[in-house]
């Protein structure tokens, strides 16, 4: 702490509780620093003891998930580590609710049912509200729990593991610090007819962004330069790095159905749509050969959301943007049929 002081104009503690203290800092109003402790307890706090380095570790932890969940959208009151053993963040008052997600029955859970055998998988997450009794100076968002426990259980239930032993817990940073890389690369290609396609494309690449999906933008014609646009895909297929096609071509669209019988990849049809020919011309995207297999989607967004489905199978960053996506679209739901009932 006298580390920090040195660095922040810290002022008083507004808050103790088992395992930090919350101070208030004097240049920076309506932010507060959290300070982690070398204390672990058990038994909602009837047992304790002193563990020499677990705050450090501890706050490791909880930034690396905090920074995990702001990369995939999901707001949180947050702002930087500070420190070894700290990290700052906005100034709240709780409401006094507490959401606890389980999963597996265990500790208090047994005690309030005694019928619930340990150790009982609840699919979904098993989901207990509390009233607190103390209002606490800082919390965190209650209706992201379900979202974020399904999270983290999926990628690793080793993080749910409590500080018992020392060695877990830097297992549990340097799981947390993979996390925050993918490993897996992935790769959107969109190949454009005409270079008047160029805003429609444009589109694409932003969404794909949102993903953390690279994007790359071609000029290429199935019907004016078949072997050219042959060449070009080759150049994506030999990199190892797993790649989607998206063909922008309107009119006749050769070039969805030629990139997708030469490929192993998947291609999607995403043809800019016109006023004058725009319902004739989606049936040339729809109504393919035999033996091809691209998909036709005439949402530009929509193109790139479903080439992220497909990452997201092996790509944990990419599947964690779209549960987020999920989770802040059906926020907005709940807070425009709130509006229009007011």
């Amino acid at each position: 702490m006298m580390a920090l002081e040195n660095l922040l104009n810290i002022g008083k503690k507004l808050y103790e509780g088992k395992t930090k203290e919350v101070y208030e800092l004097l240049d920076s109003p309506g932010k507060v620093i959290l300070q982690s402790k070398d204390q672990i307890t058990a038994g909602n706090a009837a047992r304790k003891n002193h563990m020499e380095g677990k705050a450090a570790i501890s706050n490791k932890i909880t930034c690396c998930i905090f920074q995990l969940l702001q990369e995939a959208g999901i707001k949180t009151a947050f702002t930087k580590k500070c420190g070894e053993t700290a990290f700052t963040a906005p100034q709240c008052e709780m409401i006094p609710i507490e959401w606890v997600c389980r999963r597996i029955a265990t500790g208090s859970f047994l005690k309030r049912n005694p019928g619930v055998k340990e150790g009982y998988k609840f699919y979904p997450p098993k989901v207990e509200m509390f009233f607190k009794v103390i209002i606490l100076c800082f919390c965190f968002i209650c209706y992201y729990n379900v979202a974020v426990n399904d999270y983290f259980y999926m990628i690793l239930i080793l993080v749910l593991i409590h500080f018992y032993l020392y060695i877990l817990f830097h297992i549990h940073i340097f799981l947390f610090q993979l996390l925050l890389k993918s490993e897996s690369q992935c790769r959107v290609v969109v190949l454009m007819g005409s270079i008047s396609d160029f805003g429609h494309c444009e589109k694409i690449k932003k969404a794909c962004g949102n993903f953390g999906i690279p994007c790359e933008l071609r000029v290429t014609s199935a019907h004016k330069g078949p072997d050219e646009t042959l060449r070009i895909k080759a150049e994506y297929e030999g990199d190892g790095i797993p790649t989607v096609f998206v063909a922008v071509a309107g009119r006749s669209n050769g070039l969805g159905p030629v990139v997708s019988g030469n490929t192993a990849y998947p291609v999607i049809n995403c043809p800019p749509l016109t006023p004058d020919w725009g319902a004739q011309d989606v049936w040339s995207s729809l109504r393919l050969p035999s033996g091809l297999g691209c998909s036709t989607i005439l949402s530009p967004e929509g193109s790139a959301q479903f080439a992220a489905q497909m990452f997201g199978l092996n790509n944990h960053l990419v599947w964690c943007k779209l549960r987020a996506s999920i989770l802040n679209t059906w926020i907005s739901l709940k807070l425009a049929d709130k509006k229009i009932r007011m």
